[in-house]
């Protein structure tokens, strides 16, 4: 069980500041609030009414920037419709599931909505997915409609005959830079909507805050990515309470965009929130360390989305003079490290950190809306952060068969509470569902969500982000499954069993992936170069092992579970362990062996994982 730390590090919240920043922060936010409360009670407001508000509001304020393109909330409500009404003419229908495989573009900001504004389901895929991953996703929600973007043809089309697709499924093209010309079989989509009305379709006032907007894939415990079921009030939630409540966006706000739109972290704390405010939003393709700075000065970006590996990047930067004198006053996200938080803020000149925890699956949230430093901020909602044991990876029970509290400053297993099941949406996998829930944790009927986070209680209703505990760890932003890296390294030629976990990097975020593999042949005889093109064409790239260690056997717990506490604690400390281990080095495609040359320069940080 992890243990008690010291208080001078906690991070602890003042309490009479806390009465201080919470009396007025109500105050100032009473009306957003209520009318938020107003509009989850009604049911009737979907993500559709909050665009189509701000183009009858709005109509000549710039929504949405992008390279050189510069769409209004009129003329992006426009093409919206366009997209729409086609959609509809082609008999799309509220339920119905749409696959789409698009990177960050305007476009996907607009296919986004129209399936909103139907009340159809936007699957949306991890464009970074490849081969058994890719094919998995597209299965587990078939579509009526899937649409490709150019940029995402080649990984679609080579696992396209896998999928065995019915033969009405219309399948749709999405052009890009022209490179390639529509393949045989799609539809371009960028010239069939044209033509078609723009004005707001009929289906938007049937849809309601509670229904399904779209399948978001997380990683999960079990293996391959779930589909958890990401509902209206989610992004209408969103709009106020990041927009409005805890970022305080105003109309002449920009929110830069870097991350991928797949993930509730763009859609909700990126676009939601500016969106809720009537700000713009500028988009970038993808997160570019060398670019960044750039894109906000291009766009006169004042606030940006980030996740805590982006600012470390930026952070690992050299300084430079200007630093201080960017336009930017606000950013949401989450993941920004304590170690890194107080210093950041002061180099970059940065006014609030929008902190914020949540789940994809689940509407409970923590937001540092206070604007305190080093924590993910309060919640309203229930929870509980309970006793765990790390050794034994599950929550600590007392003599009669219930789960405890953790005391002021000490870290545990964040719970949230569950006054009703319906307020878990869960996944489209009923027992994936199940797995999430705990059942009479303090008294006999009661209902928990495990969020498989490690939190620590700062008091005032404020926790601290630790860790992530089980088979997940976090790297690159992402939540990586180690039964699928497992299962990976497994069907490959001599390996006989395989066991990933995360481990420590310094000066990195998260966990950085390495296997304990047992082989099946003599190390001198295994092919390295082989096993690297393996992980690269059946995982993402922030699940491929950065570490490789080679073991005569694996240890396995009674039942039958690979024992990860011991591999965890060891991780790659050649000092410690007899075991070779191999290392792929940042900007490298395969493996070499860790050397006490190599293993020193991570410690002392000069790789840039």
């Amino acid at each position: 069980m992890l243990e008690k730390t010291e208080s001078k590090d906690l991070d602890l919240i003042d309490e009479k500041e806390f009465e201080k920043r919470f009396e007025e922060a109500n105050k100032k936010h009473e009306k957003d609030v209520i009318e938020l409360l107003q509009i989850l009670a009604e049911n009737k407001f979907s993500w559709g009414t909050i665009v189509e508000r701000n183009a009858e509001n709005y109509p000549d304020k710039i929504a949405v920037k992008f390279e050189n393109i510069k769409l209004t909330y009129k003329e992006f409500n426009e093409w919206v419709n366009r997209y729409a009404n086609y959609f509809i003419a082609l008999g799309l229908k509220k339920g119905d599931i749409v696959d789409v495989l698009v990177p960050n573009r305007p476009e996907y900001l607009i296919i986004f909505t129209a399936l909103g504004k139907i009340g159809a389901i936007g699957s949306l895929i991890n464009t970074d997915l490849r081969e058994r991953s890719l094919e998995h996703c597209l299965k587990v929600a078939p579509g009526k409609i899937i649409i490709v973007d150019e940029n995402c043809f080649d990984a679609f089309d080579f696992i396209r005959s896998n999928l065995n697709l019915e033969e009405d499924t219309k399948l749709f093209f999405l052009p890009d830079q022209g490179k390639i010309p529509t393949p045989q079989g799609f539809i371009d989509l960028s010239q069939v909507v044209k033509d078609f009305p723009s004005s707001n379709p009929s289906t938007t006032s049937n849809v309601n805050s509670s229904d399904p907007l779209a399948y978001i894939f997380t990683s999960g415990t079990t293996g391959l990515p779930k589909a958890s079921i990401f509902i209206h009030s989610r992004m209408v939630g969103s709009c106020y309470m990041i927009g409005l409540i805890v970022g305080e966006l105003t109309l002449e706000d920009t929110m830069y965009i870097p991350l991928p739109l797949f993930h509730t972290t763009a859609l909700c704390l990126g676009w939601a929130a500016a969106f809720g405010a009537g700000a713009a939003v500028a988009l970038s393709r993808r997160f570019s360390v060398s670019r960044f700075w750039d894109d906000i000065y291009k766009f006169n970006a004042t606030a940006f989305n980030y996740v805590g590996e982006m600012c470390r990047y930026l952070m690992n930067q050299p300084p430079n003079p200007n630093d201080f004198k960017n336009p930017v006053k606000t950013i949401i996200g989450n993941g920004l490290r304590p170690d890194i938080w107080k210093e950041f803020k002061k180099r970059f000149n940065i006014t609030k950190v929008g902190e914020f925890y949540g789940a994809s699956e689940i509407g409970l949230v923590f937001s540092n809306y206070l604007n305190f430093d080093c924590t993910v901020g309060y919640s309203a909602n229930p929870y509980a952060i309970v006793k765990y044991d790390y050794d034994e990876e599950t929550p600590v029970k007392n003599e009669n068969g219930y789960m405890e509290r953790v005391d002021l400053g000490e870290t545990g297993l964040l719970l949230w509470g569950l006054p009703t099941e319906n307020i878990f949406v869960g996944y489209t996998d009923k027992k994936a569902t199940e797995k999430k829930l705990f059942r009479n944790v303090f008294e006999e009927g009661d209902v928990w969500f495990n969020s498989g986070d490690l939190m620590r209680d700062q008091g005032c209703n404020h926790v601290q982000f630790v860790d992530r505990i089980g088979d997940t760890y976090r790297w690159k932003a992402h939540n990586v499954s180690t039964t699928e890296v497992e299962e990976v390294l497994n069907v490959f030629e001599h390996i006989s069993m395989s066991s990933a976990y995360g481990v420590k990097i310094p000066g990195t975020d998260g966990r950085a992936g390495m296997a304990s593999i047992v082989l099946e042949t003599n190390l001198e005889d295994f092919d390295f170069e082989v096993l690297a093109e393996h992980l690269k064409n059946n995982l993402p790239y922030y699940a491929i092992p950065i570490f490789l260690r080679f073991k005569s056997d694996l240890s396995a717990t009674a039942t039958f579970k690979f024992s990860k506490v011991d591999l965890k604690k060891e991780a790659y400390d050649i000092n410690n362990i007899s075991d070779q281990i191999y290392i792929m080095l940042p900007n490298k495609s395969g493996y070499t062996a860790l050397t006490p040359e190599i293993y020193n320069k991570i410690q002392n940080r000069q790789y840039k994982f």
